[in-house]
């Protein structure tokens, strides 16, 4: 194994895996040169280690993140729960999902949002295999946290993809800079420490108070 300034390379035999950390929050593995995942095998991947939160990019690079800091989980945990409470009233709508959920995007990318939610429509139009694995559905809300040490190129980075993939509205929230970066189809919007962000447009009458994340 040899590490170089933030790059850690493992020799495999012929080939090797490349890896690269990602500021301090993740390391993303280039298995090119070794094995190329199906689906089911990067499931049964994920199935067999719990406790390792995998992502895996459109390229096919497996993407390792660190576990949630305790002020970062607080403040999941906050929005996650503002959701649930807005679907309580709004069951017939959809359904949400917590951070734990991996969706397989349209561009194959696999992506668990820290928060999401999918119409109930094109809910009930998967099979129930597809529902019990990782959905091939890309959310129709997403929203990411940004934690301490994410990179907000990558984050934003992120948005996009889901964006370009049929999510109708994205979430970046950014406690550090003290911003929401609101992502919706040819259009961002970067609002500076807001108190809440209207997100009716597509969860009606669902505003996310944002007070406890400044």
């Amino acid at each position: 194994m040899r590490i170089e300034r933030g790059c850690i390379t493992i020799e495999a035999g012929p080939g090797f895996w490349e890896a690269r950390a990602i500021v301090l929050d993740s390391v993303v593995l280039d298995l090119h040169n070794i094995v190329q995942l199906s689906d089911d095998q990067f499931y049964q991947l994920c199935r067999r280690h719990p406790d390792i939160h995998f992502e895996r990019s459109s390229t096919g690079e497996l993407i390792i993140m660190s576990p949630t800091g305790g002020i970062s989980g607080q403040r999941n945990f906050s929005l996650t729960g503002q959701l649930w409470n807005w679907m309580n009233s709004h069951a017939d709508l959809g359904v949400g999902f917590d951070s734990s959920t991996c969706f397989k995007l349209p561009n194959g990318a696999d992506r668990p949002p820290d928060v999401s939610w999918v119409r109930l429509d094109r809910w009930n139009a998967l099979t129930d295999e597809q529902k019990e694995k990782f959905p091939p559905i890309a959310p129709d809300f997403v929203i990411e946290l940004r934690s301490r040490t994410d990179d907000l190129t990558t984050l934003q980075a992120k948005l996009l993809e889901y964006i370009e993939n049929g999510v109708h509205l994205g979430l970046l929230i950014n406690p550090k800079d003290k911003q929401v970066e609101i992502y919706q189809s040819g259009e961002k919007i970067v609002l500076d420490r807001p108190n809440q962000v209207d997100c009716s447009q597509v969860l009606p009458d669902f505003r996310l108070q944002l007070q406890a994340m400044w």
